[in-house]
């Protein structure tokens, strides 16, 4: 996962907020599109598959704010200090966990009730995170040291600060069953591959131009870049640990989310809003048009529904069956 945005781009339509079908031309097709005031700038974004709630980290509140798509209301807003930065989720654990970059920490805050339980000291800069639900393990890559922040999830411990290869990490995603973590390296058009049983850096793969972002389908492995220098995502194979495949996209993409279910990737290089790519077939599926340049993207792995901040208006887009 990552946060930040990409500078926007030009509009085309807006998107009235409520649900009903969406349909604009050389668009796919969404049953249901709802628009969630917010205020203030949404950043990052993660969904609890457990209760379908939404958190969403504001920077400049330092708030993470709880989104019920039900009610299409905020039901909690929970002040983490700081300038919060990516957030995710163990919902086994039943724990949400926020990287604050400037102190180098994450903070940990209960699934269910929202109060604070812990904050860890990360390293400096500790920005990107990703969760290991089979060994609870939480992962903060940093964007400005090249860190890698190995924390236990369940004693809420600093377990070990890794130095990596390269100067700075915006993004990272984990593969459980192969025991490997991807951090994207913007400055070196590179992923760095972590193996999270030794503990060190075992690979580089070159990928496409500034990376910011990465997903794994579980399943099979594969590994999903977005790339935003250039219209395209790239698809790396865990064998080979090489890139075996681009995607060409409308627009750049900083932010992606896999569907593990189906294996399909949803990302904001769409024109003006979502791409939706077959990650089995590596190819361009669809595109939905929200109107404006989204910013980080999350799915509901239980529901399929999709998830698209909108930091520029201050809200959030929950895309059902696209």
């Amino acid at each position: 996962m990552r946060g930040g945005r990409l500078p926007r781009r030009t509009l085309f339509a807006l998107v009235t907020a409520g649900a009903g079908a969406l349909v604009l031309p050389g668009t796919a097709r969404a049953e249901n599109v709802r628009s969630i005031e917010l205020g203030g700038a949404p950043a990052a974004v993660a969904v609890n598959p457990v209760n379908g709630l939404g958190y969403l980290t504001d920077a400049q509140a330092g708030t993470v704010s709880a989104v019920d798509p039900r009610s299409a209301s905020v039901v909690d807003v929970v002040h983490v200090g700081g300038e919060p930065g990516d957030v995710a989720i163990d919902p086994d654990a039943g724990r949400i966990y926020v990287a604050n970059p400037p102190a180098g920490t994450v903070v940990v805050l209960d699934g269910r009730t929202h109060d604070l339980v812990s904050v860890i000291g990360a390293g400096a800069g500790a920005s990107a995170l990703a969760v290991d639900e089979a060994t609870g393990r939480v992962y903060a890559a940093s964007g400005t040291t090249g860190t890698l922040a190995v924390l236990d999830g369940v004693s809420c411990t600093l377990a070990a600060l890794v130095p990596g290869p390269k100067p700075g990490f915006a993004g990272i995603g984990v593969d459980p069953g192969r025991k490997l973590a991807y951090c994207a390296s913007p400055a070196t058009d590179s992923v760095e591959v972590f193996s999270t049983d030794s503990g060190q850096f075992v690979a580089s793969v070159k990928v496409g131009r500034n990376p910011t972002d990465v997903a794994v389908h579980h399943a099979s492995g594969t590994v999903h870049v977005a790339n935003s220098g250039i219209h395209h995502m790239s698809i790396v194979d865990s064998a080979t640990l090489a890139e075996r495949k681009t995607v060409l996209l409308r627009s750049e993409a900083s932010a992606l989310a896999v569907h593990q279910g189906t294996n399909t990737v949803f990302t904001n290089g769409g024109q003006n809003g979502l791409a939706r790519v077959d990650g089995t077939a590596g190819t361009l599926s669809g595109e939905l048009s929200l109107g404006v340049n989204p910013g980080d993207v999350a799915v509901d792995q239980r529901r399929r529904a999709v998830w698209v901040t909108d930091p520029l208006h201050g809200r959030v887009f929950v895309v059902r069956d696209f």
